[in-house]
C-alpha cells in the first residue's frame, strides 16, 4: 500500500499536521494514525491536530462516517482533551468531517477551509 500521508510536528505551536495525498479511505486514515502511535511519531505535549485533506480526496461513504470518530474515542490517550481540525476546500469532502463534529466525545473536531483559522480554534482554550 502506498504511503498517502506525512507527518510534521510544529514545536513552536505543538500542532501535529497530518498532510493526506491523494485518494483516501477509512482505512488509510487508521493505517496511518495505527502507524504514528506505534511509531511514537506524535509527541507527548502535542496541543492539537491539523487533518490536511486539501491535496486528497475522500472515499468514505457517509454510512460510515462514524468509524472516525469511533477510531479517536478508542485513543483517548492520544486524542482525549485535544481538538483535531480538518483542512478541506472541496465542497464534497467536508460532508465527513461536519458529521464527525457532531459524534465527538472526549476530543473535538471541526471542519476549515483556512489553515490560519484552524490554527487560532486549536490554540484557543
Amino acid at each position: 500500500m502506498k504511503k498517502n500521508y506525512t507527518f510534521y510536528f510544529d514545536p513552536d505551536t505543538r500542532i501535529m499536521y497530518k498532510y493526506y495525498y491523494g485518494e483516501i479511505s477509512f482505512d488509510d486514515i487508521e493505517s496511518s494514525w495505527d502507524e504514528a502511535i506505534n511509531k511514537n511519531i506524535i509527541p507527548g505535549e502535542t496541543s492539537g491536530f491539523i487533518l490536511d485533506y486539501q491535496k486528497a480526496s475522500v472515499n468514505i461513504p457517509v454510512k460510515l462516517y462514524n468509524q472516525i470518530p469511533e477510531y479517536y474515542k478508542q485513543h483517548l490517550d492520544i486524542f482525549g482533551g485535544k481538538r483535531i481540525a480538518v483542512l478541506t476546500t472541496n465542497p464534497k469532502d467536508i460532508v465527513i468531517p461536519i458529521l464527525v463534529e457532531t459524534e465527538s466525545q472526549g476530543f473535538e473536531s471541526k471542519p476549515f477551509s483556512t489553515e490560519e483559522a484552524a490554527i487560532k480554534w486549536i490554540l484557543k482554550k
